[in-house]
């Protein structure tokens, strides 16, 4: 099974100067900065994922998606996916690479952003490997199976999903079969994806994209792959778009999962409120860890908000802020305690709580939680414990939740700590 991280335009400055927050003073965004596989000894994955909607602006594929510029596309798409994502190397030149045409960013329009023309055109163009269908997303998933009479949108998104492969195969063959395409799966219910899997497959599919699972939880998906296979056999490949539940992907095994996209582990460094930094427990599992708050005080909209309205001063956050910092990298050089750097953390770190308003029980009670936490994270000290690139050159940085350098870093330390997790648990489980 394949783990697929679908890029961003994710990477970090590789000389940034962590003690005094500044960017290489030569950097030029792109151009000096580093992939989570040009920063790892090996990369953290076993291929990439680039949706269309990311690179190419169209009507109604919200702006905020849109991750590349205009020079940036036509670039990737003169040189090629792979070189402009410098992932062309000899470590993976053999990686999976594939696209998409990221519904998500054009679920609220009534048609699919792109043809089946533009969308082959584009996969030729940034010579992709695999090329999915460009589908129309359902979000419904209707476990008792109604019939499609008692579901119009949804029918209606899948006939132009089934309309679509069919036209984008067609063309595919035309163009001399460059790269593999996938058929996309979208339905309204277990037996209706099972019935679009079908139809997918006669068409001549023998790589499926399974779509609109992100909102599912893991027992409705299990059940839809059932019927998938159920339907289809076990010959044809399928791939699981956007699978949001990396962590539980063990449970899919029977299913005959060929790939997976997720973006689940680097998202997670910056975005969940205490599960930021992965590591394996030894026992065939994972330990989640809370990364330790310490924001830029001038930076940070939360303190800038109770600056404002005179909670407190900018001068005594700037001050609270360096002494926080000091404590926890003395910590880390073992010059101090447990106990007395949890405080100088929490003594900034109250400002945030205080920042969002609210009554002086709430404050105490999410206090509370935070601090709990941010003990667990420094008794454990799980940086210590990681030989991956990451955690190697920069230490104790990595856990510090603090501006995209330090943040992203420890999302691709995730990344590698996933990968090496899920090819441990397949070998397992073969």
């Amino acid at each position: 099974m394949k783990f697929l991280y679908s890029d961003t335009q994710d990477y970090v400055d590789p000389k940034y100067d962590f003690l005094n927050d500044r960017p290489n003073p030569k950097r030029e965004r792109y151009w000096n900065d580093a992939y989570a596989h040009e920063l790892m000894r090996e990369a953290p994955y076993d291929g990439l994922l680039v949706a269309m909607s990311a690179v190419r602006q169209a009507e109604g594929v919200a702006s905020s998606k849109v991750r590349y510029s205009t020079a940036e596309e036509q670039r990737m798409l003169r040189i090629g996916a792979r070189k402009y994502l410098r992932f062309d190397g000899p470590k993976f030149k053999d990686l999976m690479l594939m696209g998409d045409c990221g519904a998500f960013a054009y679920a609220e329009h009534p048609q699919p952003a792109y043809s089946p023309e533009e969308v082959v055109e584009f996969y030729l163009d940034a010579e992709f490997t695999h090329g999915v269908s460009p589908d129309h997303i359902i979000f419904e998933c209707d476990l008792e199976n109604p019939p499609a009479s008692a579901m119009p949108e949804a029918q209606r998104r899948f006939e132009i999903t089934l309309e679509n492969a069919q036209e984008f195969i067609k063309l595919v063959h035309q163009e001399g079969d460059f790269f593999e395409p996938m058929g996309a799966v979208q339905g309204w219910s277990p037996q209706s994806m099972a019935d679009a899997a079908d139809k997918l497959v006669k068409m001549g599919y023998g790589y499926l994209a399974i779509g609109g699972l992100v909102p599912l939880k893991v027992d409705v998906i299990k059940t839809v792959l059932e019927a998938i296979r159920n339907k289809i056999g076990p010959e044809p490949r399928l791939h699981l778009l956007g699978f949001a539940k990396a962590d539980h992907i063990h449970q899919f095994v029977r299913y005959g999962i060929t790939s997976f996209d997720s973006t689940s582990p680097l998202i997670r460094a910056f975005k969940d409120d205490k599960a930021n930094y992965y590591i394996e427990n030894g026992e065939g599992g994972l330990d989640y860890y809370t990364a330790i708050r310490i924001p830029q005080a001038l930076e940070n909209s939360r303190l800038m908000q109770g600056v404002k309205r005179g909670s407190f001063s900018a001068e005594d956050l700037a001050k609270r802020e360096r002494v926080a910092l000091k404590a926890l990298r003395d910590f880390d050089q073992e010059r101090g305690s447990i106990q007395g750097t949890v405080d100088a953390v929490m003594d900034y770190h109250q400002f945030l709580v205080l920042g969002e308003g609210g009554d002086e029980s709430a404050h105490a009670k999410a206090l509370s939680k935070i601090r709990e936490r941010v003990q667990r994270t420094l008794e454990a000290r799980p940086w210590k414990r990681c030989d991956c690139a990451i955690c190697e050159a920069v230490g104790v940085e990595v856990i510090i939740f603090r501006s995209s350098n330090r943040n992203k870093r420890r999302g691709f330390h995730n990344l590698g700590v996933y990968h090496r997790h899920l090819k441990r648990t397949l070998e397992h489980s073969a």
